[in-house]
C-alpha cells in the first residue's frame, strides 16, 4: 500500500508519518495486518510536480494540510479549501479513486464562537469532499477534530495545551481568563490509532449534535472515539503537580488511558535539557547512603540503599508497613526475626540472582553486606510513603 500524507510536517502529520514508518519497517508488531510499501510526504515546501507523482500512485490519502494562522482571513479559504480542491483535481486527473481522509475542525459547525472565517473555510472543504465522493464514487472520511494535544505540537500556535505545557515546563507565565472553561481534547496517539483503523476500513462514524460528535455506524462524518473533557483549571493544576514532582518526589495517579497520563507524557516532551535530569537527596553516612526515589499517592514509595562492605543496616520492625528488598548489586544477607520469638528467617541475596524479599510486619529485620570489597545496592519499596509524624518504625536488633 502506498500512502500520501499532505501537511506531513505538521503536528498530526509528523506523528502519523512516524507511526507509518514503524509499521513499514516492521518495528510496530501490533499492526501486522497493515502492509506499507511507500509513504509519500507532501508539505508546503514540496514541489508541485511531486503532488502529481504521489496522486498517481497513492492507495490512500490523508489530507492534513491546512492554514491555521494566516496573515489575513482570505488565506484561510485559499489554504484550506484551495489546496483541498487542488488535491482532489489531481486525483481525478489520474483517475485515482482511492479513499481520502480530510482533517476538518469542530469549528466547521459554525456554532457560536466557531462562526469564523477559519470555520467557514473548513466547512467549504468538507462540502467539497462530500461532492467529490458523490461525483467519483470514491470513499471520503471527514474528521472534525476538537482540540488536539501531544508531543511535537507547536506552542503559541494552535494548541492551548502545547502552550501551557511549554510555558510551565520552561517557567514562563500562562494566561487563563476562566478556569471553569471546559475543553474537549483529543490525544495524538488516540487520533493516530483511529487513522490507522481508517486505513484498514474500520473507521468510526458519527453525526453531530451541535458541536458534540455522536458515534453511529451510518454517520456522515468520522471521529476518534476517545476524547476528554477537562476544565482549564484542572489542566493547570495537573501541570503544576508535574512540575513540582522532582522536588516532592510524589507521582500523581496516572491510570492507563487517563487524561492525566496523556497530559504528563505531553508535558515531559517540552522539558528543557536542564530539567531532564534532576538531583536526588542522598542521606550519606559512614555506613553508605539511603535515597528516596519516588513517592506515590496510594502505592507507597521507592528508595535505593547502598551499604558499604561489612555494614549491617536496618535493625527495626513495623506494625503495618511492609517492604520489598531487592538486591541488584553485591552479596548480602537479609535476616528477619518475629518479635517476641527466636524465630529467624535468613535469605542470602545477590545481584547475580535478583529476587524480591518481603520485610514482614511484626518482624525486626536487617540487611548485611557480606562482601569485604564491594558495595551492596538494594532497591526498596514500602507500601506507604514515610510519614515523620507516624513513622511506624521501632528499633530492635535481629540477634
Amino acid at each position: 500500500m502506498n500512502i500520501l500524507i499532505t501537511g506531513a510536517k505538521g503536528f498530526v502529520g509528523k506523528n502519523l508519518t512516524e507511526a507509518l514508518k514503524n509499521i513499514r519497517d516492521g518495528k510496530d508488531r501490533t499492526r501486522q495486518n497493515i502492509s506499507i510499501d511507500k509513504i509519500f510526504c507532501y508539505d508546503i515546501d514540496s514541489a508541485p510536480c511531486e503532488l502529481d507523482e504521489y496522486c498517481k500512485e497513492a492507495d490512500f490519502v490523508f489530507n492534513l494540510a491546512g492554514v491555521n494562522r494566516p496573515k489575513n482571513d482570505e488565506e484561510f479559504m485559499n489554504g484550506n479549501f484551495g489546496f483541498a480542491s487542488t488535491l482532489l483535481d489531481t486525483l481525478k486527473k489520474y483517475g485515482n479513486k482511492c479513499p481520502v481522509m480530510l482533517s476538518s475542525s469542530i469549528q466547521a459547525t459554525l456554532i457560536g464562537r466557531y462562526d469564523t472565517e477559519y470555520g467557514r473555510s473548513k466547512r467549504a472543504g468538507e462540502e467539497l469532499f462530500f461532492g467529490y465522493a458523490k461525483e467519483t464514487g470514491a470513499k471520503v472520511l471527514v474528521y472534525r477534530f476538537p482540540n488536539l494535544f501531544g508531543k511535537w505540537a507547536r506552542p503559541n500556535y494552535n494548541s492551548a495545551l502545547a502552550t501551557f505545557c511549554n510555558n510551565i515546563a520552561n517557567d514562563l507565565p500562562i494566561q487563563i481568563n476562566d478556569e471553569s472553561a471546559e475543553l474537549e481534547l483529543l490525544y495524538i496517539d488516540d487520533l493516530v490509532d483511529e487513522m490507522l483503523l481508517a486505513l484498514c476500513g474500520k473507521e468510526h462514524h458519527c453525526e453531530f449534535d451541535g458541536i458534540n460528535a455522536v458515534l453511529c455506524e451510518t454517520g456522515k462524518f468520522c471521529a476518534a472515539p476517545v476524547t476528554h473533557r477537562v476544565t482549564l483549571g484542572r489542566i493547570v493544576e495537573l501541570l503544576e503537580s508535574f512540575k513540582n514532582q522532582p522536588k516532592s518526589l510524589f507521582m500523581p495517579e496516572i491510570p492507563d488511558g487517563s487524561f492525566s497520563k496523556k497530559l504528563y507524557s505531553t508535558y515531559l516532551s517540552y522539558l528543557p535539557k536542564e530539567k531532564v535530569a534532576f538531583p536526588l537527596k542522598m542521606n550519606i553516612d559512614e555506613r553508605g547512603s539511603f535515597t528516596e526515589l519516588l513517592k506515590t499517592e496510594k502505592c507507597g514509595q521507592f528508595s535505593v540503599n547502598i551499604s558499604k562492605p561489612g555494614i549491617t543496616k536496618g535493625q527495626h520492625w513495623h506494625n503495618t508497613k511492609w517492604e520489598f528488598f531487592i538486591v541488584v548489586s553485591g552479596h548480602g544477607l537479609i535476616r528477619e526475626r518475629k518479635i517476641g520469638t527466636d524465630e529467624v528467617l535468613d535469605f542470602e541475596v545477590s545481584g547475580d540472582k535478583i529476587e524480591a524479599v518481603h520485610m514482614l510486619p511484626g518482624y525486626t529485620h536487617n540487611i548485611i553486606n557480606l562482601s569485604e570489597t564491594e558495595n551492596l545496592v538494594t532497591v526498596m519499596w514500602a507500601n506507604e510513603s514515610f510519614d515523620p509524624d507516624r513513622p511506624d518504625t521501632f528499633f530492635e536488633v535481629v540477634e
